[in-house]
């Protein structure tokens, strides 16, 4: 149990307000969600201490962070959706939040403004959701407020206008599996032409430069990748599935769960696909605060947004390796410490302390709370082993990309 001391450095460490929500152009500042990982896995005060002032001074990706800017407009009730995505004004946007909790309270706060971000979620690659449903999922209030704040500043659409009811009426709209299959097979027998449609997207005039599209993704790279994909539209990634209505509240999680980490089984340690579990972990905190009426509708947007996220990838695993998968790991459950693979947990939460890439506290955090939720199963056991490394990117200067020197 932490001491009165340690909750102190905690609380201190959360509410700080000296940095940006992003650095480098386009990088997530992580960390505060990396303490609320470390907190999860019953780090010291010390430990947490020492990963948030390292972090600041130098992340994975060799950059620090960058100082808390003044904003460019002032956002109020008339203006706050005029800049969703413009990366601009995030200070204001958390002076906005601030002031609308102080007058209404957090239920009414997130009932009113939440369900108008929903449909942004994939922004930063889905970091604006990850922060709000982390912030949520420890009860920190500054924390919510930069969350909200973050989601506007991100937000990218999914293009919900693009959405229709899929009419498959086969195993695909039954289970969240049978839609992943039903893409892996898409993508087996139709790459050709599904590779040709996404390069064909990815280089279209309409989303270059000159043609005005999204200017404040134009150095991000993937991040303007997945917004042009999501923008272009395809059945695939616009077809809502009947499982999200059919399925009640608890069995959809559990299937997205289960669904989600095998993908990230079929490809261990991706970087992507980890978001995908982390960020399902936030809109889940997210969902549970709003009103049952607009839950499903949350849903749609975050299966939206995963599928846009996958199909601006270059490789989809197929149907016989998520089988495989699945028939290997779906009765398999973990009985007093006798293993039949992978890591013990200790040895995992001991690498995931001392980490340095905070993605994999945060994939360890949640992959736990998994496994004691749903029997001690061993596929989220043996996900959380499996630890991703920090991409390279280059450094950007005043909006331009100036080389891959890392300054730290």
């Amino acid at each position: 149990m932490p001491t009165d001391k340690e909750l102190n450095v905690l609380e201190t460490l959360l509410n700080d307000t000296s940095y940006h929500i992003e650095f480098n152009g386009f990088l997530t500042n992580h960390s505060k969600q990396g303490i609320i990982a470390l907190k999860g896995l019953e780090a010291s005060a010390q430990r947490i201490k020492e990963y948030y002032d390292n972090y600041a001074k130098c992340t994975t990706y060799g950059f620090g962070l960058e100082p808390s800017r003044i904003s460019e407009q002032k956002i109020t009730q008339d203006n706050w959706e005029i800049y969703f995505g413009k990366h601009c004004s995030f200070t204001s946007y958390c002076e906005f939040f601030d002031q609308k909790e102080k007058e209404i309270g957090f239920n009414r706060l997130l009932e009113e403004y939440v369900p108008s971000l929903l449909p942004g979620c994939v922004g930063s690659l889905l970091h604006g959701t990850i922060h709000l449903g982390w912030a949520l999922d420890c009860g920190h209030r500054w924390m919510i407020i930069e969350g909200l704040a973050y989601m506007a500043f991100s937000y990218v659409s999914c293009q919900p206008e693009k959405t229709f009811s899929s009419t498959l009426g086969s195993d695909a709209d039954k289970s969240v599996l049978g839609s992943l299959l039903h893409i892996a097979d898409a993508w087996e027998t139709d790459g050709e032409a599904l590779n040709n449609w996404r390069e064909a997207t990815l280089t279209s005039e309409k989303y270059n430069a000159a043609s005005g599209f999204h200017p404040e993704l134009l150095i991000t790279g993937f991040q303007n990748d997945i917004a042009k994909v999501l923008t272009e539209g395809h059945p695939l990634i616009h077809a809502t599935p009947a499982w999200i209505e059919s399925l009640d509240m608890a069995t959809l999680w559990k299937e997205l769960y289960e669904g989600i980490t095998l993908f990230y089984l079929a490809k261990p340690g991706d970087f992507l696909v980890l978001h995908l579990i982390t960020s399902l972990h936030g809109m889940e905190q997210i969902v549970k605060r709003i009103p049952a009426h607009q839950q499903k509708h949350a849903i749609k947007c975050y299966w939206t947004a995963m599928l846009g996220i996958v199909f601006s990838d270059d490789e989809v695993p197929t149907r016989a390796t998520l089988e495989t998968l699945y028939a290997k790991y779906k009765d398999v459950v973990d009985h007093n410490g006798d293993l039949q693979e992978g890591e013990a947990w200790e040895d995992i939460i001991a690498r995931a302390i001392i980490e340095q890439e905070e993605h994999n506290p945060k994939l360890v955090y949640v992959q736990r709370l998994l496994w004691k939720r749903y029997g001690k199963r061993s596929l989220f056991r043996i996900a959380a082993g499996h630890f991703t490394t920090t991409p390279e990117v280059r450094k950007i200067e005043d909006g331009i990309v100036v080389g891959a020197d890392r300054p730290c």
